[in-house]
């Protein structure tokens, strides 16, 4: 059982972006939002369920057929270049057609990851099997959460081309990734290839409370893998940085707690530099490193049990991860410093 010592607030600041009521440090309206993206989440996951819909559910879906509440919505704080409130129905419901679009982005996105990450640089990954035994053998509607460093913009897709073709190449079996809505869904053309490339946008800035975070938890709901940055951008200098509790809320409230699968890699800012004129490198030492995955099913039901505040809750478990990270990356830049 968990101490309540642990978690006493003079330990745990809440961060503004996690804070439950909007206070001077908050966008206006944002208790309004937050309720609404609760309400929100709660009938997609009823999506899912056999249970027949409670009255509030009822009448909240009845409200929600006049009034659409989306990231396009959210606080006039954050600039939105291009309105993105069209993308999650298709994201959260895909038709046929978007599968078939969707095979066709991943397959040529996945072979031109293996292609520069496999052939045009040297790419050594430690503990592989780690993550394709959690991609393609774990039981059946258990959901997977990676998370990992983000030094590059070319992360995510380029770290997957170290996969079996028949994972990065399948649009059933690939990861749910969040990306800037301000840098990968610009315009039509550009939201579309992402969007088909299962990437779901996210407002920098907009906290925990967002139809991004929501997605990612229906699909965990769904027994899918997701993909996590929880730097919650490139960090270019490389210090360490505060990890953003998303990932927290994204596994605590997961209706199945997910195989969480941590990793590290050095290297991808040179094969991508983060500077003008960004463009992919060759011959490239890249070091990737899977760690163990993190059994927190009994931690995460501790808290749940023992009420802790969901705050609070979201924090403790995203310092779990950074926990993970602190090691792991001493270890890969070990090796990463160790090849010749």
């Amino acid at each position: 059982m968990l101490n309540s010592a642990s978690y006493n607030s003079q330990h745990y600041v809440q961060a503004p972006e996690a804070r439950p009521v909007p206070d001077e440090r908050s966008p206006p309206g944002l208790q309004q939002q937050q309720q609404q993206q609760q309400d929100n989440l709660q009938l997609n996951l009823f999506s899912n369920s056999v249970r027949p819909p409670t009255s509030k559910e009822t009448t909240i879906r009845s409200q929600n057929k006049s009034k659409d509440f989306t990231s396009s919505s959210m606080s006039s704080d954050v600039q939105i270049p291009y309105p993105i409130d069209w993308i999650f129905p298709r994201l959260r419901t895909p038709s046929m057609l978007w599968y078939i679009a969707s095979q066709f982005v991943i397959t040529v996105v996945g072979v031109f990851s293996k292609i520069v990450l496999v052939f045009m640089n040297k790419t050594r990954v430690h503990n592989k099997e780690r993550l394709i035994r959690a991609v393609t053998a774990r039981p059946k509607g258990i959901p997977l959460v990676t998370v990992s460093n983000h030094h590059s913009c070319f992360d995510d897709p380029g770290l997957w081309g170290t996969m079996p073709a028949h994972v990065v190449c399948n649009t059933y079996r690939i990861r749910w990734s969040m990306a800037a809505h301000d840098i990968c869904f610009t315009r039509k053309l550009h939201a579309m290839f992402f969007m088909f490339g299962k990437c779901i946008p996210v407002v920098r800035g907009s906290g925990v409370y967002q139809d991004a975070i929501n997605l990612c938890i229906e699909k965990c709901a769904l027994g899918d893998w997701v993909h996590v940055f929880p730097e919650g951008k490139v960090n270019m200098t490389k210090e360490e940085l505060r990890l953003k509790w998303g990932v927290g809320r994204i596994i605590y409230e997961s209706p199945q707690i997910p195989i969480i699968l941590p990793m590290w890699h050095e290297g991808m800012d040179t094969v991508l530099p983060n500077v003008e004129p960004y463009k992919l490198q060759w011959g490239k030492k890249v070091t990737v490193n899977i760690g163990k995955p993190l059994d927190l099913n009994e931690f995460v039901q501790d808290l749940k049990d023992t009420r802790v505040p969901e705050p609070v809750a979201r924090k403790l478990i995203t310092d779990k991860i950074q926990d993970a990270f602190r090691d792991l990356r001493s270890e890969t830049e070990r090796l990463h410093g160790e090849r010749a």
